[in-house]
């Protein structure tokens, strides 16, 4: 694999340069995309799954599970360190929101209602991740 790492943006203004108004809204304004949308939700490729404002890797295909209706891909581990938790109030619920621990940036929100080995159910937007896979 590559290391595919970017320099994170400084300012607001660097980032709406480097971002689609779509991966503004969800990495750098905490939107979602609509369920069912992204391009990565069926996705059973092998490889790697990166943050799309910094690059960062962050999931591992071999993570990635189908959720069966939820309407976002969704793994059940991160990679250790690429994660940064932060507690959500919005829309009168309280959740669990996960970050790039890199660049900050929004990705989704993780639950506790995923498969073994961890229980977890990172549920990411896919426009928040850029796929890189596996050569043989």
């Amino acid at each position: 694999m590559s290391d595919s790492k970017r320099t994170v943006p400084e300012s607001d203004e660097e980032w709406r340069e480097l971002l689609t108004d779509e991966e503004y809204e969800v990495l750098r304004e905490q939107g979602t995309e609509p369920k069912f949308t992204g391009e990565f939700i069926g996705k059973d490729d092998e490889g790697e799954y990166r943050c799309a404002g910094c690059g960062a890797l962050l999931f591992d295909s071999e993570t990635k599970f189908d959720t069966e209706g939820s309407g976002w891909p969704s793994f059940y581990d991160a990679v250790e360190g690429a994660i940064e938790f932060r507690e959500d109030r919005s829309h009168g619920m309280v959740r669990t929101e996960t970050v790039c621990a890199e660049c900050g940036g929004h990705l989704g929100h993780v639950f506790d209602d995923g498969p073994n080995p961890t229980g977890k159910r990172f549920c990411i937007n896919s426009v928040a991740l850029d796929f890189e896979e596996t050569e043989d």
